[in-house]
């Protein structure tokens, strides 16, 4: 549920549904106490406490009691000059808040009022046969007070001319309807706390529930703890509000993780370097302390001394050029030449350039061309050959075998040609075999220094392959060998119709 929804359930929740239940509960309170009223009373009519109208009430509550009145009348008028007739007369009707007043010609003979105060009205009590024959209804009397007047007429045993009048002051509210206030008050006030508590546990679900947790995952952030989940409930605005608020985490997380590698990495490169740079350094040392101290006596001995310083200084050379590349692929500014080469002519010269080279480390090369004369390919001649000197490089480092051999192969395959460096060294264990290309990455952790490296020769060869568009893939066989495979498009002519 949207935002905007919710506040206007929360309108209506506020506001119609207090109102509707409100209604409700009086209606019910209303059917209740007229119920009780007439049980009470003693009623036959039904009667509406929520008229306003209070002398239809008061005017029923004495209705059952004028019919007796009525027959007494008619039996046995003289009673109403009984004063303890008439004291229990007029306690029955106090029961119906109302009082009697009984007058003889001109005479008030009883007046059943207990409050002092009210007699302001006494000189407009209507003559003698002005109330007829019609006794349902009464005469409205309007004073400091407000009063509903019954007036009876009869005929004293003397023939005095009689009036019987039942009394009720309007203004006062029996218990039936107080109480029915009462409830209503009550009834409203709990309605609204209701209402107010589940609208207020709603909106804590619904909204501050998620904000705090938000506030939360904030503050977790703000204190550097990537490590939680933000759990997302809903799908409104606060919902995606988390849910973006989750994926920053997790990509805070992921960059934090990035840079401890990377951080991992770059300590491992120069613990690397460092040890690779010392090793051929100590051999140059070595060997210039050699001729310096006459060690090289002839000149035999002295040309392979400066041959071997001049080899450790070309490792050292590579070492350096590496990092300075390793350097250009972390920021993407690898430097690319990209020109039409081609494959025969391209690859038959690297083959005679490293050649010469592996004949000296007594490494037999092979060579095996299976494309045409004419295949080219759009490629950067420089990188291409850092590509196999690398891998070239790195069979050697894990020859184990008497008679070393590293073959290289070109074939077709369709719209591009395959390049396969084979070698009989080792091997690669299968677990191993995926990651070989990763940076940093040893099958065989412990260093040596007749292996050395810096562990990020096929990393590069990766990237360089990948930025031609390229793939490169190894396959390998514990004891046998490995075969690193890398493919790259071939160069063809767009031919445009006349």
């Amino acid at each position: 549920m949207k935002l905007r929804t919710r506040l206007a359930v929360s309108f209506l929740t506020v506001t119609v549904v207090p109102m509707l239940l409100i209604c409700m509960a009086i209606l019910g309170l209303n059917s209740y106490q007229s119920n009780l009223i007439r049980k009470t009373y003693g009623l036959t009519n039904q009667t509406n406490l929520l008229s306003g109208n209070s002398m239809q009430v008061f005017n029923r509550l004495t209705e059952a009691s004028q019919d007796k009145i009525r027959e007494t009348m008619e039996n046995d008028p003289g009673l109403f000059e009984d004063m303890e007739y008439l004291e229990e007369l007029n306690e029955t009707m106090l029961t119906k808040y109302a009082y009697t007043i009984v007058r003889k010609g001109d005479e008030l003979i009883y007046v059943g009022n207990t409050k002092a105060g009210e007699t302001e009205f006494y000189d407009q009590l209507p003559e003698y046969g002005s109330g007829g024959a019609d006794i349902e209804g009464g005469i409205y009397l309007d004073g400091d007070s407000q009063h509903l007047l019954k007036q009876m007429d009869f005929v004293f045993p003397d023939g005095a001319e009689g009036s019987l009048f039942l009394v009720s002051k309007v203004d006062e509210v029996i218990p039936e309807v107080k109480s029915m206030l009462r409830e209503m008050i009550i009834s409203g006030i709990l309605i609204l706390c209701f209402t107010g508590m589940a609208l207020t546990t709603w909106v804590y679900r619904s909204i501050w529930r998620p904000l705090g947790r938000l506030q939360e995952a904030t503050k977790n952030i703000r204190d550097g703890n990537l490590d939680f989940t933000l759990e997302v409930e809903n799908q409104d605005e606060i919902g995606r509000l988390c849910q973006d608020f989750e994926e920053m985490r997790l990509r805070l997380k992921e960059s934090a993780e990035e840079k401890i590698q990377y951080d991992k990495e770059n300590k491992e490169l120069i613990s690397n370097i460092s040890h690779d740079l010392k090793t051929p350094i100590t051999a140059i040392k070595g060997y210039v302390e050699g001729i310096m101290d006459g060690v090289a006596s002839s000149p035999e001995k002295l040309d392979k001394y400066i041959r071997t310083i001049y080899n450790k200084a070309n490792d050292m050379d590579r070492l350096i050029d590496e990092l300075t590349f390793y350097s250009k692929i972390d920021t993407n500014k690898i430097p690319y030449t990209f020109s039409k080469i081609n494959v025969a002519e391209y690859f038959g010269d690297c083959v005679e350039e490293v050649g010469l080279d592996m004949e000296a480390r007594g490494i037999e090369l092979g060579y095996f061309n299976y494309v045409d004369q004419d295949v080219e390919v759009i490629a950067d001649a420089e990188q291409m050959k850092r590509v196999i000197n690398n891998i070239i490089s790195n069979s050697e480092k894990y020859m184990d075998k008497k008679k070393q051999i590293i073959n290289i192969r070109i074939r077709d395959v369709g719209d591009f040609i395959q390049v396969g460096i084979e070698d009989n060294g080792k091997g690669i264990a299968a677990r191993d075999l995926p990651n070989i290309f990763d940076r940093f990455y040893r099958t065989d952790s412990s260093r040596n220094s007749s292996k050395g490296g810096s562990g990020i020769g096929l990393s590069i060869v990766k990237k360089i392959i990948e930025d031609h568009g390229g793939r490169i893939w190894a396959t390998s066989k514990e004891g046998i060998g490995t075969e690193v495979h890398f493919v790259l498009r071939k160069y063809q002519e767009v031919i445009q119709d006349e």
